[in-house]
C-alpha cells in the first residue's frame, strides 16, 4: 500500500470537508477548495480525518492514491493556513507598485507592465530599505506557484549581473563576463 496513501489526514479546527460522490469540498477560514477525485480512489470522511483507499494494485492506481492524498492535503493545509511565495526585485529602477487587485511594474522596458490578479489571490508590495518585495497569497497551493512563477517571467533573472525578478531566497549563478585585456 502507498506510503503516502494510507496517512489519514486531520482536519484542522474551523475547516470542514464534504463529499458528493467523486467531488471533494474543503471549507476553511482562508477559502474554498473543491476537487474531483479520481474514480479509482475511493475517499471517506469520519471522526475529523479523510482516508483514503485504492480499489485495486494496478501501478498507475498506486501512484494516483499518494498523488491524490497528496493534492487533497495541500487543499486542507491551504483553507487552514495558506500559501504564499515571495519575489525580490532586483535591478536600478525596478519597481512595484499594487492599486486595487493589480500589480504595476516598472522593470527596465519602454513600458510599464500592469500584472492584474486572478480571484482567490491577494498580493502585497513590500518596500524595505533598497530592496523590494512582491508577495503573492492564496488558498490554493497550485494558483499561487502558477502566479509567482508568471510574475517571475515578466523580467527573468539574467546570469551577467543578476537584475530581473526571482524568488526570495532563490540563488543565481552569475557567469564571467568578458575577460579584458592582458
Amino acid at each position: 500500500m502507498s506510503r503516502v496513501g494510507k496517512q489519514p489526514i486531520v482536519l484542522p479546527q474551523g475547516v470542514k470537508a464534504t463529499i458528493a460522490g467523486q467531488l471533494l469540498k474543503v471549507e476553511g477560514p482562508k477559502g474554498k477548495l473543491e476537487r474531483t477525485v479520481r474514480p479509482e480512489i475511493k475517499v471517506e470522511i469520519k471522526d475529523g480525518q479523510i482516508t483514503f483507499a485504492r480499489f485495486n494494485d494496478v501501478k498507475t492506481v498506486r501512484a494516483f492514491h499518494g498523488m491524490e492524498r497528496a493534492l487533497v492535503n495541500n487543499m486542507v493545509k491551504g483553507v487552514s493556513e495558506g500559501f504564499s511565495k515571495e519575489l525580490q526585485l532586483i535591478g536600478v529602477g525596478y519597481r512595484a507598485d499594487q492599486k486595487g487587485n493589480t500589480f504595476n511594474f516598472a522593470l527596465g522596458y519602454s513600458h510599464p507592465v500592469d500584472f492584474p490578479l486572478p480571484a482567490g489571490i491577494k498580493g502585497s508590495v513590500i518596500k524595505d530599505n533598497r530592496d523590494t518585495y512582491v508577495k503573492v497569497e492564496g488558498a490554493d497551493r497550485q494558483l499561487v506557484g502558477q502566479i509567482a512563477a508568471q510574475i517571475r517571467s515578466l523580467r527573468a533573472p539574467e546570469v551577467y549581473k543578476g537584475k530581473g525578478i526571482r524568488y526570495k531566497d532563490e540563488v543565481i549563478s552569475l557567469k564571467a563576463g568578458k575577460a579584458g585585456k592582458k
